[in-house]
């Protein structure tokens, strides 16, 4: 995974100078190229574990029995050994509406942000979670939601639609037909009314919210 996330970095790099050398290089249309950059959060799911790798400030939360279990961990520049790690490449942070490398960016990892190498950097975090029969669901989201909802909500939420929707569905068919049948549709309609939650609660960062039912039928 982590040989993943550096192709993509460089593909993400590549790609920037493409653009710049196909571009017109006069002063007021000179794109800003380098500073084109992504978090991501990317999870595999087998039938006895989860594997987790995270660039970035977007995160994953395992919903396990009602309970929420945070899978990955935000990497900020403020974080004390991201902030060892920034200064020992001869970089800083910045305080300006809140830690930010060079006084820019709020995370410490990322794919592309060429212009801030190599103080932020995109090697990921792996975590290797098994999985229990109590495991309801997986949700993988961009800081937008995470910044003004709370894990517990988040899988509060997320439990409410695959259970609801579950039992508005049981007469007349089998467990694994009711699960195979509304799996699909429950977790996109999850992944809708989390990224209205946030955009309810005034999120000022882009929303993307992934919701994985864990109790599908395979």
């Amino acid at each position: 995974m982590e040989q993943s996330f550096r192709r993509m970095d460089k593909e993400v790099i590549a790609w920037n100078e493409s653009v710049v050398r196909g571009s017109c290089r006069c002063e007021l249309q000179s794109p800003d190229c380098d500073a084109v950059g992504s978090t991501a959060v990317v999870a595999i799911v087998t039938p006895d574990k989860i594997i987790v790798a995270n660039c970035g400030d977007s995160r994953a939360v395992l919903c396990r029995n009602g309970k929420a279990i945070p899978l990955s961990n935000d990497q900020k520049p403020d974080r004390p050994d991201e902030l060892n790690r920034i200064q020992e490449a001869g970089g800083r942070v910045i305080y300006w509406d809140g830690a930010r490398v060079l006084g820019v960016l709020s995370m410490s990892r990322a794919i592309g942000d060429n212009y801030l190498k190599p103080y932020v950097i995109c090697e990921p975090e792996v975590t290797v979670t098994d999985r229990l029969p109590e495991d309801d669901c997986l949700i993988l989201a961009s800081d937008g939601l995470w910044d003004v909802v709370s894990n517990d909500i988040a899988c509060g939420v997320a439990r409410m639609c695959l259970n609801g929707k579950k039992r508005a569905s049981r007469h007349g068919l089998s467990e694994k037909e009711i699960v195979l049948q509304n799996s699909d549709k429950v977790c996109s309609d999850a992944s809708v009314l989390l990224t209205k939650l946030a955009l309810a609660r005034r999120s000022s960062d882009n929303v993307s919210v992934v919701v994985v039912d864990l109790k599908k039928a395979t």
